[in-house]
């Protein structure tokens, strides 16, 4: 009997909270073996089969605050996809917020790295306004979630205003992402390119192309660390255990962050590892549930009572 898939579906049904999980920190078959509800709709921003988002609606009639979630995977095919981010997905969706979870081509799939998997980012977002109306979605109360690589791709998003207007990812206008939620992110590619390279096995050519006429600086246009200040509160959530995206990695980025004149803050996890991060159904999720909730304005939640 698998004992975490009848949590998950006690916790889903509103039966169980997430804290009745024993408080072992997860490992990466735990993070592999995670599901969750089936999406309300699927939509397509592109032909190649990892340019879709599925959306996640709340019950009553809305307007709903938005989590965009994007999961990580160290920017390949090998460690999951948006199949995990479901059990977040669906958890979120039963406290009444909408989800806008994206999948997107990866560096070992066709048209991914540079510059395709920041152009995938930009048309879910161009795709998830054009849906905002019809889904009474209220896209001014929107928080960007990201896991692992993910949350530098969220990062990124919420600095691609600044993008240089000779870069090929230059997009003016766009949806704006005034919050974001880093899981155990790795977004600054500059400063951690040598920590990326030993956990996820990425060189900085395939996640920021090659220099050229034009464009001498790679992480111009795809470092998020280097697009600040853009206005967005960051929070930084990381597990105390994480071996992926140490707590140093938190409080570095964060630092840049506030030397640029932004917000940020760093939330650390106790007891929590890189892939408790990202699962409704580990023992950290009330918290990084609560710092969701609050990136997006929301009230605190009662206590739980007995």
């Amino acid at each position: 009997m698998n004992v975490r898939r009848l949590l998950l579906a006690a916790l889903f049904a509103g039966g169980v909270h997430a804290c009745a999980l024993a408080a072992t920190p997860m490992k990466l078959a735990d993070y592999l073996a995670l599901d969750g509800p089936a999406p309300s709709a699927r939509y397509a921003y592109g032909e190649a089969p990892s340019q879709y988002a599925e959306l996640f609606l709340p019950a009553g009639d809305g307007p709903f605050p938005v989590a965009v979630l994007v999961h990580g995977g160290c920017w390949t095919s090998k460690f999951g996809g948006i199949t995990q981010l479901r059990n977040m997905a669906g958890a979120l969706a039963g406290r009444g917020i909408a989800v806008w979870n994206v999948e997107y081509r990866r560096t070992d799939e066709a048209g991914g790295g540079y510059p395709g998997t920041y152009q995938d980012m930009h048309a879910a977002l161009d795709l998830l306004a054009k849906q905002g109306a019809r889904h009474r979605l209220d896209l001014d109360r929107l928080v960007a979630v990201g896991h692992s690589a993910g949350g530098q791709l969220v990062q990124w998003l919420a600095g691609r205003g600044r993008i240089p207007a000779g870069s090929p990812l230059h997009r003016p206008g766009g949806l704006k992402v005034p919050a974001v939620v880093s899981l155990g992110g790795l977004a600054d590619l500059r400063n951690e390119a040598a920590l990326i390279k030993a956990n996820c096995g990425r060189d900085t050519v395939e996640l920021a192309g090659l220099p050229g006429p034009g464009r001498p600086d790679v992480f111009a246009d795809t470092n998020a660390a280097e697009l600040v200040p853009n206005g967005s509160r960051t929070f930084l959530v990381t597990g105390e255990l994480d071996t992926i995206s140490p707590p140093r990695v938190a409080h570095d980025y964060a630092a840049r962050v506030r030397k640029a004149g932004d917000h940020a803050e760093v939330v650390i996890l106790p007891g929590a590892s890189h892939y408790d991060e990202a699962a409704a159904t580990s023992f950290a999720w009330p918290q990084v549930l609560g710092v969701i909730e609050r990136a997006l304005g929301m009230p605190a939640a009662a206590p739980a009572t007995r």
